[in-house]
Parts: structure tokens; sequence; C-alpha cells
């Protein structure tokens, strides 16, 4: 979450640097990608009507593969003014959910307050003027899920979607204690729980955001091995108990301040057990301010050492799709500002990527400090912008 990119040594304003060489000849692309959009939403920003509002509602955010990818096409843009990922109409979802061209397209809307996230979904979806391929949904310990709100939204036979389904395993325990069998007892149930109720595939996101966790000490059952042991453990304890619609998902945080760390390569679980490679990431739509960036920035992001996120992931994961579990664009909550140029810099950045396989927006008017709006309908050229980025046809992917 961008309320946890504020902390740490390397605050203050950021200048981010890229390793660009091997995508350098899609940079005109993707700037006249968005200079072109940016010049359509010119209009001041200002709050949006009412009507057009999507609600902050839904229940706590953190409270509660081995395919190789294949590379994005290029094709013109209507007006011909720039170079789009292709989509035919035919992308199709395969065995580990990894569309067969363009990219899926999900949210998880209305954090931090107490509303259905379903139907919350539902309304970011009418906002936006696109339904979701995914919905990111949140649970922690001995959660009974998939929930039966969950399963009809995945079922929904005029728009059915992937379950994201997060879960924080160690809840009230450890990482350390999953890993040596200590919760067994909440895994075996929630294995029984899915072949009995939800036989769709699903992604499984475990322990999201690990590196904001993870105490050094040793013994503490949180270092770095511990996530990676926990992980491991209860992937290969799923499969054991007959689970093949479950697709692994490990999910990083997008702070350079982490990736800083000595420990942070000790949380990788292993290839054999990670299907999807997974970043939560935000940028600030404020100049200026720490983290104030466009959609490369967030993928970009790089520690004292080694590349930004995604050419680490690329380069020492070859061939794991990646998802945005959660990416965004914010402003403190009373002071408004237009997320537009941000929202027009996606599709150039996806042409530059063919890694990225699904995005998936984080919507609240009010993040976990209560103090950043990462809302698509914060401002009027902002949600103009946001639509025009959904109606893109990259994002027309049918599940198979």
């Amino acid at each position: 979450m961008p309320g946890r990119d504020t902390a740490g040594p390397l605050g203050g304003e950021i200048i981010l640097g890229r390793s660009n060489l091997l995508r350098s000849v899609s940079v005109l692309a993707a700037v006249l990608t968005g200079a072109g959009s940016a010049l359509a939403a010119a209009a001041p920003a200002s709050a949006v009507a009412p009507e057009l509002e999507v609600s902050a509602s839904a229940d706590s955010h953190t409270s509660s593969g081995r395919s190789k990818s294949g590379a994005v096409a290029l094709t013109g843009s209507a007006d011909g003014a720039a170079a789009t990922p292709a989509s035919t109409g035919d992308c199709v979802t395969g065995a580990l959910l990894v569309p067969s061209c363009g990219v899926l397209w999900g949210a998880a809307a209305g954090g931090f307050t107490e509303a259905p996230r379903d139907v919350e979904l539902k309304r970011w979806e009418k906002a936006s003027g696109r339904h979701a391929s995914i919905f990111h949904a949140y649970h922690k310990g001995d959660d009974r899920f998939p929930t039966a709100d969950e399963i009809t939204m995945a079922r929904d036979a005029a728009h059915p979607r992937v379950l994201l389904l997060n879960w924080k395993v160690s809840h009230r325990s450890t990482w350390a204690r999953v890993a040596a069998g200590q919760q067994d007892k909440r895994i075996d149930a929630f294995a029984a729980r899915v072949k009995s109720t939800f036989p769709q595939k699903f992604f499984l996101l475990l322990g999201h955001e690990p590196e904001d966790e993870v105490v050094t000490r040793s013994g503490s059952g949180f270092q770095a091995k511990d996530f990676a042991a926990m992980y491991r453990h209860t992937i290969l304890r799923l499969r054991a108990k007959g689970l093949t619609n479950v697709i692994s998902v490990v999910g990083y945080m997008g702070n350079e301040k982490w990736m800083s760390q000595s420990w942070w390569k000790d949380l990788y679980p292993g290839d054999d057990v990670v299907d999807w490679m997974g970043l939560d990431s935000y940028v600030n739509a404020e100049k200026g301010s720490y983290h104030y960036g466009m959609f490369g920035d967030l993928l970009d992001r790089q520690g004292t050492r080694g590349p930004g996120f995604y050419d680490w992931a690329v380069t020492k994961h070859p061939g794991k799709p990646m998802i945005l579990a959660e990416w965004g664009v914010y402003h403190r909550v009373r002071k408004v500002v237009d997320k537009a140029p941000a929202f027009n810099s996606v599709v150039g950045e996806l042409a530059k990527r063919p890694a990225i396989k699904a995005i998936v927006y984080f919507d609240t008017r009010r993040d976990n400090t209560g103090d950043r709006d990462i809302s698509i309908t914060s401002s009027r050229p902002g949600l103009a912008a946001f639509q025009r980025l959904a109606a893109n046809p990259i994002f027309r992917v049918r599940l198979g």
C-alpha cells in the first residue's frame, strides 16, 4: 500500500533510475501515447459529481508459471498516433490463467471500509466502463472463503471473473510456525472447502507484501527465510491435498527501501511453487512529492543495488507472468490532483513490458493512513482518462 511507501531513509523526492537500454526503441511511442491522451484530458481537475463517484466501501485491506509469457505485439491506434499492445478479440486464458494475448483487467474496490467488496466492485465497474476479469478479495487466518458472494461473482454468467484470493495464513501465528506444520489444520480446512465448493481456477496470493512484516532477529519467526518456508509449505500441502485449480502468486511491495535490504532476496519461495510474480505498487500524482511518477515508475523502482523490479523479475525468473496485484495513483485527500497523466501512461508502458499479463487496481477514497485518495473518481479529467484506459482493446481477454 502507498501508505507504507513513505517510511525509511529513502523518503522525500526520489528520481528513479531505470534500466532502459532494452526498451529504448519503444520510448517515443510511449511518450506519444501519453501526450496525445493528456491533450484529450486537458480540463482542469475538479471534484467529481456524486452520480459519478465510486463510494469507498469494503472490508479492511490488510486486516482482514510454470509457462513462458509471450511478447505483446504492437499495433497502431485508431488515429495512428501511437503504438498499443494488440488484441484481436480472440485472447483467452490458458492453464495457468495466462492470456494468449492482451492483459487481464481487475480491481479491488472500496478498501478500508466495511461495505461488501462485491457491491463496490460492481460500482467501480460501472464508473470505469469495463467489467473486471479479476476480483481481488482479502482474507486472513481461519476466514471461511471463497465466500458465497465471491463464488457468485466468479460464476456470473454474463460477466465471469477470476478470483484473486489474498490470504494471510500466518494470522495470529508466525511464518516459521506455519512452515513447521502448526497451521496445517487451517490449511487443510481451506483445501477441503475449495474441493467441495469451488472447482474453478483462481489466483491464491499468500502473505502479500511480506517485506513490511520482516523481523530480522533470529528466532522471530518472521525472518525473510521464514516467509519463503511458509509459502512453500502451504502451496506444497495444498497440492498434496489435490488442489489443482490453485494458481500461486507471490506478491512484493514496490518500494526501493525494501529492495535495498540484504535479506530481500531470501523472500522468494522458489520457481517450483510460484506460478505468477506479483507486485503491489503505487505512484503519487503530486509533482515534487514522494513517489511522484507515471505508470512505468511503479515498475522501475530499484534499491541501492541491482535493476528495477520489472527487470529483476524477468531476468531472475524468466518466463514467469507478472501481475500487478495492486496498483493505483494517489494524491492527498484534501489536495485533489489530476491523475490523468499517470493513467494515460499505462498502455505505452505495457507495450514495452510483455511479462505483465494482468493489472488489478486498488480503489479507495482513503488508504490505511487516512490521507491518500487512490480512487479513479477524484477528478473529472482523471475519471475520463481512466475510462479511456479501460476501453482499450488490450484488456479484451476471454476467460478460458
